[in-house]
């Protein structure tokens, strides 16, 4: 059985930072993509960045040059940094992945059970 589990969710003030991070664990062969998405109240789930194992990132426009994505292979966890937070950041964040449980099966999509950000004063 395989579980992504996120931490680092919470309440900051607009202007701030915080980290999250996801660690995936179980029975795990191979990881491929990595990533975050969020939704809102009231909208719908959108990406925010992905990491390839190789490094390479992707970003949504409206975060782009304040969030970071990162990676850990070796301990097969994802972190985003986030910097200048805005109230339109809040949301429950999801962690996602594509997970591979023995070498002759398919990468499946794997999702967390999210973390809230806040950004309020």
């Amino acid at each position: 059985q395989v579980q992504l589990v996120e931490s680092g969710g919470g309440l900051v003030q607009p202007g701030g930072s915080l980290r999250l991070s996801c660690a995936a664990s179980g029975s795990i062969f191979s990881i491929n993509a990595m990533g975050w998405y969020r939704q809102a109240p009231g909208k719908e789930r959108e990406l925010v960045a992905t990491s390839t194992r190789g490094g390479s990132t992707n970003y949504a426009d409206s975060v782009k040059g304040r969030f970071t994505i990162s990676r850990d292979n070796a301990k097969n966890t994802v972190y985003l940094q986030m910097n200048n937070l805005k109230p339109e950041d809040t949301a429950v964040y999801y962690c996602n992945a594509d997970i591979q449980t023995t070498l002759y099966l398919p990468y499946l999509e794997r999702w967390g059970q999210g973390t809230l950000v806040t950004v309020s004063s």
